[in-house]
């Protein structure tokens, strides 16, 4: 059984990636009832909660349902870091988590982020404020280094470890590969088979099928893998790699119906959170792997990421429940 802190996993857990306008509330909910054992917020900037920005204070909500649900924050300032946990820490979430991972320009440029994996010292500056300034278990998200020549996973995992951290979630990529190449498992492994790390080790990156969830865990030895860009308009693949890591063979993907189903109420759920404009654009993103593998589906997706309301979204959902039924 795993356990960060007081947060106890009953089965091997898989847990939903932070990602910007992806894993906001509504599509946390969907990925929690698919089986997420624990999801992130989006990430959220420490100047932003300092500042009362309304865009990052927004990220704090979430509901009991999504429990056991972790608040990620970044940034390069360690004081700036620690007044954020206190603001995030009255959300009473069940763990923070720290983004020294996020290979983004406008993130990196301002020294967070995967920044952080130039300038170690403060990396740890940051992550021991953080430890000291909440009663919450903290956690960190990174990558293997900054590039190919300064892959420094190894060291950085043994002194996070030193600072307090109760887990930590390595992306098997440097910085400068972004989201690209194949994502390197190998020093994963290395640290989960290092007897001076004692905490959890997450491993995160091409994990994008049942099979490859348990390729990964077998092999690696990982206690818990992450799922990023692969759940995008595809909650169920929590459902299927649960399934398939208990019986050792594949579950049915979900039927028309219920994707029309599931895609509604993911749609509904949006629009309700942050009105209709902006729930139905952000749900464009969604659409081409919510009806991946149909036949000839590129029209109705063309019609769905154009349309602008509610309404029309739902008009295109029938026709194409008419259409493939």
């Amino acid at each position: 059984m795993l356990s960060i802190g007081p947060i106890e996993f009953s089965s091997y857990p898989v847990f939903l990636a932070p990602m910007e306008d992806i894993t906001d509330p509504p599509f946390r909910r969907i990925c929690k009832a698919f089986g997420a054992d624990l999801v992130y917020t989006e990430f959220i900037s420490s100047e932003g909660l300092i500042r009362d920005a309304h865009k990052s204070m927004q990220k704090l909500d979430f509901s009991v349902d999504e429990r056991p649900i972790g608040i990620q924050i970044f940034g390069h300032d360690a004081d700036s870091m620690r007044r954020a946990v206190e603001i995030a820490e009255k959300a009473e979430p069940d763990l923070i988590d720290i983004n020294f991972g996020c290979p983004v320009k406008k993130v990196v440029s301002k020294g967070a982020g995967a920044a952080m994996l130039k300038d170690i010292p403060q990396m740890i500056k940051i992550t021991e404020s953080v430890v000291k300034a909440t009663h919450l278990p903290v956690t960190v998200k990174t990558r293997l280094g900054w590039d190919e020549q300064s892959k420094n996973i190894e060291e950085v995992a043994l002194r996070l470890q030193d600072t307090g951290i109760k887990a930590i979630t390595i992306h098997g990529r440097t910085k400068t590969q972004l989201y690209g190449g194949k994502a390197d498992w190998t020093l994963i492994g290395k640290i989960k088979a290092n007897p001076e790390i004692h905490i959890p080790v997450i491993g995160n990156g091409d994990i994008d099928s049942p099979e490859s969830a348990f390729e990964k865990i077998n092999k690696y030895k990982v206690d818990g893998i992450m799922i990023g860009r692969a759940i995008v308009g595809n909650p169920w693949i929590f459902r299927e790699i649960k399934h398939y890591l208990e019986h050792s063979k594949k579950l049915n993907p979900p039927d028309l119906n219920e994707r029309i189903m599931i895609c509604t109420s993911h749609l509904e759920n949006s629009v309700e959170w942050k009105g209709e404009r902006t729930g139905v654009l952000e749900m464009r993103k969604h659409y081409g792997n919510y009806f991946k593998g149909m036949f000839n589906f590129k029209p109705f997706k063309m019609k769905l990421v154009s349309v602008e309301t509610m309404t029309e979204v739902i008009e295109i959902l029938a026709e194409i429940r008419n259409t493939y039924s």
